[in-house]
């Protein structure tokens, strides 16, 4: 019984360690001339939690960093906040985020490095997706320019997060597990 308090304490502490790594991300944030959209280190973040964490807590943490973000504290790109901003371009990356967490958390339920690479790819995917329907739906503008606004000028950069965030699981999800009392059986 005190194993598994030390264990959700634990992972409640990761949580909130992620959901303040992505909050740090917000002003990592590259410009894109032309987008609405700027290239930032957030969403590496949020797939490492998934990664780390697990599909429940690793959604927890960015599900209390989007809330913060929708209370007003400056935790989105370029020091923002605010309940209008999931309304505008970056709305459905922000949408994204949580499901991205909680999808790669899924995927590598089970430590591997495949399974992380593709919790990782899937991660980032579902994000861009997400991003580029609410660029298309918002712009109304036809699919070629969604994705050439949302999505190409994201490709390698995130392609490379992917890369360095399967990595950084590979090496700390031992880790984190000894933190939380699981072993390599899964994680909630």
């Amino acid at each position: 019984m005190i194993r598994n308090a030390r264990g959700r304490a634990a992972r409640a502490s990761l949580s909130c360690l992620f959901a303040a790594l992505c909050a740090a991300g917000a002003f990592v944030a590259l410009p894109i001339p032309g987008s609405p959209v700027p290239i930032v280190a957030q969403n590496l973040f949020v797939v490492l939690a998934g990664l780390l964490l697990g599909p429940l807590w690793g959604s927890a943490a960015v599900l209390a960093f989007l809330c913060l973000g929708a209370l007003g504290f400056p935790v989105f790109s370029g020091g923002r906040g605010g309940l209008a901003l999931f309304a505008g371009p970056t709305g459905g990356y922000l949408v994204g985020y949580a499901l991205a967490a909680f999808a790669s958390g899924l995927v590598a339920r089970k430590r591997g490095l495949a399974r992380s690479a593709l919790g990782a790819v899937l991660g980032f995917a579902l994000i861009l997706a997400l991003g580029v329907l609410r660029l298309k739906l918002l712009k109304e503008v036809e699919w070629g320019a969604a994705l050439a606004l949302g999505l190409l000028p994201f490709l390698p950069g995130d392609a490379v997060k992917a890369v360095l965030a399967t990595l950084v699981a590979a090496k700390l999800g031992p880790f984190a597990d000894s933190l939380t009392g699981r072993g390599s059986h899964g994680r909630a």
